[in-house]
């Protein structure tokens, strides 16, 4: 590997990767020589992925439940974090998310989904844009302090494209962007890079079971440009470039990964 990519002694706290994309970004930054952190809500996912990572890669994987979509809550995770890998998060991936579908009003047309509700809107946006904005800030303190830091948020294509019944997920992944930029341009000058990363269509096969994930596959397929779904793992590979010293001189970007689908 070029050193540059390498992230031997450094550790990376990735939230929400019990399955789906985060379990691509921590596989990738395994292999890449991290200590990495892997918090989900509960150990459903999370203890099997750990243990399976940690036997394939040899790396230190750590697992953590519990929930970053409060203040106290992802306070408490990022020192949680630190105290395990003993030693000050490098790398923070604000991987937790999820499209919830609703709409904000009744619509008559045939395809209307249920009216979201005040509940549905603060999930929604909680898991999407606020427990970005807690494990940043629970983060960034330190950052600041070592002169040092790597922060990558994933969005989504849906904050660059309008999608519909998708109308609150989009403006949390939006707004996510707009943090990125924004901090990116707070932390610049005490060495702290902020970018983001709006995958496409990752079905994840696990989670969906293999005849699910094969059909889910071959629709989806058939909007994208480039003919296929992305793999969890080429969500990792950006991510990594993200994380480490290659992409030293990058901050404030957004960065879409969907195979074409918001050309």
């Amino acid at each position: 590997m070029l050193s540059e990519y390498s992230l031997d002694g450094k550790v990376a706290f990735i939230t929400g990767a019990g399955r789906g994309i985060g379990t691509g970004i921590a596989e990738v930054f395994a292999d890449a020589g991290a200590t990495v952190v892997v918090n989900a809500l509960t150990d459903k996912y999370l203890n099997n992925f750990v243990s399976g990572l940690r036997q394939r890669s040899g790396a230190r994987v750590i697992g953590l439940t519990g929930d970053v979509t409060t203040s106290e809550g992802a306070t408490r995770l990022v020192q949680q974090a630190a105290a395990a890998a003993g030693g000050a998060i490098d790398i923070l991936v604000n991987n937790l998310g999820d499209a919830i579908r609703g709409d904000l009003v009744a619509l008559p047309a045939a395809n209307a989904m249920r009216v979201m509700s005040d509940e549905d809107i603060r999930k929604i946006l909680d898991l999407n844009l606020m427990s970005a904005i807690y494990c940043t800030r629970a983060t960034g303190a330190a950052m600041i302090e070592r002169r040092r830091g790597k922060v990558v948020n994933i969005s989504s294509f849906g904050g660059i494209k309008g999608t519909p019944h998708l109308s609150m997920y989009a403006a949390g992944k939006a707004a996510l962007s707009g943090l990125t930029k924004s901090i990116a341009l707070e932390w610049a000058p005490y060495g702290i890079n902020v970018n983001a990363i709006a995958p496409g269509i990752f079905p994840d096969p696990v989670t969906a079971g293999e005849e699910n994930y094969r059909r889910t596959a071959e629709q989806r397929a058939r909007e994208i440009p480039l003919g296929r779904v992305g793999q969890l793992r080429e969500v990792g590979l950006l991510a990594l470039y993200l994380a480490s010293d290659a992409s030293n001189y990058m901050t404030g970007q957004i960065i879409a990964l969907d195979g074409g689908m918001t050309v």
